[in-house]
């Protein structure tokens, strides 16, 4: 039993660093032949989970061998157009000026109802107000609507926007992050004041408590703080 635990746990941390070696595109979005990797080394590493008697090397080798075959041709896909072309397929436009293209629906097997989810998920509740739609490589719909259906930028209202960089988590389920605290040039009195402001007497009662550049706080409590 301690023999099948090292193994799969070997195999299963063996597998984590592989693929994390691909890049943060394998584990966000699934091309067809990623598909087919993460299927097969799945597989190949169930068999001596649960074999004692197949070598550990014999179930690695073959996933060593599939997880260089797919950065050769992510590297591939990266020099030539063609070849990516090839291996990825290319995005179809399944709506145009507002009319569905039955064609390429046809060709990517995408009836008229999923195309409607997809829309209805994005906000749109019909194909009047869809310029382009594309169908991507992954799978996922891409939406462009008409120009006059975009929501309107700050600059286009002539509204002046300011810049509040990425929020820095100071408060996360209770626990006070004092690094990002003294990261962001703050310290405990003025955090005193931020909890008090929001009814928290300690972060302990924050679930959520961040700050951006500008100094603007947002805070989210728990539910039993209010109790």
């Amino acid at each position: 039993m301690f023999v099948v635990l090292i193994r799969t746990v070997v195999l299963y941390l063996f597998i984590i660093v592989g693929i994390r070696l691909l890049g943060k595109h394998q584990i966000g979005q699934l091309e067809p032949s990623e598909l087919v990797l993460t299927l097969i080394i799945a597989d190949l590493a169930s068999v001596p989970m649960q074999d004692n008697g197949i070598p550990l090397l014999a179930g690695l080798i073959p996933i060593v061998v599939l997880l260089a075959l797919s950065s050769i041709l992510s590297v591939l896909c990266t020099k030539s157009i063609r070849f990516r072309a090839l291996l990825c397929g290319r995005p179809s436009v399944v709506v145009e000026n507002g009319q569905v293209v039955e064609a390429e629906l046809r060709k990517n097997r995408l009836t008229i109802d999923e195309l409607l989810e997809e829309l209805r998920i994005q906000g749109y509740a019909d194909f009047r107000s869809v310029k382009f739609a594309l169908l991507e490589t992954s799978g996922q719909l891409s939406v462009l609507p008409y120009a006059a259906d975009k929501p309107a930028t700050a600059a286009q209202v002539g509204a002046s926007a300011q810049e509040t960089g990425l929020p820095v988590v100071l408060v996360s389920d209770g626990r006070l992050l004092e690094h990002n605290l003294k990261g962001a040039g703050y310290e405990g009195n003025w955090l005193d004041k931020q909890l008090a402001s929001h009814g928290l007497r300690s972060p302990r009662q924050a679930f959520l408590l961040t700050v951006d550049e500008g100094g603007n706080t947002y805070c989210v409590p728990k539910k039993e703080a209010g109790k």
